[in-house]
C-alpha cells in the first residue's frame, strides 16, 4: 500500500466531497480503552449515500477495510491498521420514528436514544442506561443487560456485507445469542436499525431507566478508559465474580489494571497499551482456567 495510492484515495473521495479523509490517524483518540495505533487512512463519511460512494473508491484500489463505531469493545494493536477504518460516528445518526416503529443509524448514541424513547412513553431499551456505544455495535454484539437485550426489540438492520453489498437483515436471520450476531461471523457492518418498541406509562419507564443508570454508575468505573465488559460472563457463573475470587481487583500490567469497583473491566489508568491488556486478558484467562477450570470467553474484538 503505496502513499500514492492513499494520497489518491484521500484525493478522489474528498472530491467527491463523500466525506472527510485523514491519513495516519492516531486510532487511541477513536476508542474508549484511549489505546490503539495509527490507521493508514481514516475515512469519515459524511452520509450512507457518501459511504457507498467512498467504498466503491476503496474497493477499485483492493484495500482492507474496518469499520470502526464509537470504540468501545473493541481492542486496536499498538502497530494500528494497515488499512482503511471507516468510522460511523457522528454524522450517521438520523432518526425516524412512526408510532412504535423507529429507525436509527448506526452512528446514534444507545444512551441517547434508550433516554429519547423512555421520555415518548416507549418501553424496551430501559437495560441501555449506561451502556456505552452506539446502535451499530449494540447490533453487532447483541447487546443487552438485565436478563434481556436487542435482540428482543430489533425488527432488522440494514447491513454493510464484506461483498460490498447494503441490505436489510430481518431479526431471524441475524443469529442472535448471547452477546453475540451472525455479524460477528460474516464481519457484516451494522449502518442502520429499525426497533418496535411498547408504549407504557412514561413515568414508569423513565424511573427503570434510570434506576439502571445509577446501578452502573455505582458498580462500573464509567469515569475511566475502559471498553466495557471484557469477558463474556461463563454462564451460570459472573465473570467479574470469578476474577474478583481469583483476587486480581487492582492487579496490574503495565498501565492496564482491574478495576477495583467491577472486576469485569480493564481500566487505563493512564499510559497502558494494548500490549499490556493483552497480557493481563490472557493471565486472567489462564489462571480462571488453572484454579477454577473456568474458560473465560472476551466480548471484545481484537483488531490489527
Amino acid at each position: 500500500m503505496t502513499e500514492s495510492v492513499l494520497n489518491e484515495l484521500k484525493s478522489v473521495i474528498e472530491s467527491h466531497q463523500a466525506g472527510r479523509v485523514r491519513l495516519n490517524e492516531p486510532l487511541k483518540n477513536h476508542t474508549t480503552w484511549k489505546v490503539g495505533g495509527p490507521a493508514k487512512v481514516f475515512y469519515e463519511p459524511s452520509s450512507v449515500k457518501d459511504l457507498k460512494i467512498g467504498l466503491e473508491e476503496i474497493r477499485k484500489r483492493s484495500l482492507p477495510w474496518f469499520a470502526l463505531g464509537k470504540g468501545s469493545n473493541v481492542l486496536i494493536s499498538d502497530q494500528g491498521i494497515d488499512g482503511v477504518v471507516i468510522k460511523l460516528g457522528d454524522n450517521l445518526t438520523e432518526f425516524h420514528q412512526e408510532g412504535d416503529l423507529v429507525t436509527v443509524e448506526a452512528g446514534y448514541s444507545l444512551i441517547k436514544l434508550a433516554t429519547i424513547i423512555s421520555k415518548k412513553g416507549y418501553s424496551g431499551l430501559e437495560f441501555a442506561g449506561g451502556i456505552p456505544g452506539s446502535v451499530g455495535g449494540a447490533v453487532f454484539m447483541n447487546a443487552g443487560a438485565h436478563q434481556t437485550d436487542i435482540s428482543n426489540i430489533l425488527t432488522k438492520a440494514y447491513v454493510l456485507m464484506p461483498s460490498g453489498e447494503f441490505r436489510w437483515i430481518e431479526n431471524e436471520e441475524l443469529g442472535f445469542g448471547y452477546r453475540t450476531s451472525i455479524l460477528q461471523k460474516n464481519q457484516g457492518i451494522c449502518l442502520a436499525a429499525q426497533f418496535r418498541f411498547k408504549r407504557g406509562d412514561s413515568a414508569e419507564i423513565r424511573e427503570r431507566l434510570q434506576k439502571n443508570k445509577a446501578y452502573r454508575k455505582d458498580t462500573q468505573p464509567w469515569k475511566d478508559p475502559c471498553c466495557g465488559s471484557v469477558f463474556r460472563n461463563p454462564l451460570p457463573l459472573h465473570a467479574g465474580k470469578v476474577i474478583e475470587d481469583l483476587g486480581l481487583k487492582g492487579y496490574s500490567v503495565g498501565g492496564a489494571k482491574v478495576s477495583e469497583k467491577h472486576a469485569n473491566f480493564i481500566v487505563n489508568t493512564g499510559e497502558a497499551t494494548a500490549k499490556d491488556i493483552v497480557t493481563l486478558i490472557s493471565e486472567i484467562k489462564q489462571l480462571a482456567l488453572r484454579e477454577y477450570g473456568v474458560s473465560m470467553e472476551t466480548e471484545v474484538e481484537y483488531i490489527g
